[in-house]
């Protein structure tokens, strides 16, 4: 069975979205708005009812999907009360859907939105003394390795960091030279973010090929 086929059959067997996330991605897929791919949601999902964090950081809202996949998950807990997203937005656009889409789904208390440049957002947070049990990156692909001091700084101890799209479709693995041109610096960001991921003594870095990629890194003791 190909690659193809079998995403196929995965599509197939796979569960599907309540009406109002089914709602959401095909607006998204309507408008060209990137979000979570199916399999990278329901490997997200399986991760947070496994590891159970009550504070999520996101990094990258876009319309809401992945906050309120994350959130309807957390709620799935026995001792999730106080269950928490924590999401950066700086498109002005985005923004606005989400606040929408979050309010429609009758989340606004749980699920808190920071409109603004990631970079600003972590950086403030990091000096307020937040932490994190599980961070999920799904932001400008170029800025990772950027954001990741202030993410290790937020992130807990056993915390989970998860990034998504950092194989972008096989190109990372290919020389620059094999990549147009107007990528080869974030094709370069990408590699040195996952060479740094695997080389950190205060990391253990899984990476995966879901669908166009993600890592999975526990902050260590």
């Amino acid at each position: 069975m190909d690659s193809y086929e079998t995403s196929k059959f995965l599509d197939y067997i796979r569960p599907e979205d309540d009406e109002l996330l089914s709602e959401l991605r095909e607006y998204a897929i309507k408008n060209f708005i990137p979000i979570i791919k199916n399999e990278m949601k329901q490997f997200l999902e399986t991760l947070i009812m496994i590891h159970k964090p009550k504070k999520i950081l996101e990094i990258g809202t876009a319309i809401g999907y992945s906050s309120l996949a994350m959130i309807r998950t957390m709620a799935r807990y026995d001792d999730c009360t106080n269950c928490s997203i924590t999401s950066i937005e700086r498109s002005d656009e985005m923004y606005k859907q989400a606040m929408i889409n979050i309010g429609r789904a009758g989340s606004e208390q749980v699920i808190k939105v920071h409109h603004s440049e990631a970079g600003d957002v972590l950086e403030r947070l990091a000096n307020e003394g937040e932490s994190y049990d599980m961070i999920f990156m799904d932001a400008a692909k170029g800025q990772y390795l950027t954001f990741l001091p202030n993410c290790m700084k937020l992130l807990k101890v056993d915390g989970l960091l998860v990034s998504d799209n950092v194989l972008q479709g096989g190109d990372v693995a290919k020389s620059r030279f094999s990549v147009a041109r107007r990528q080869r610096t974030i094709h370069q960001r990408m590699r040195e973010y996952l060479w740094e991921l695997n080389h950190r003594d205060d990391l253990k870095t899984s990476i995966l090929d879901i669908a166009d990629g993600v890592t999975v890194s526990i902050k260590l003791k």
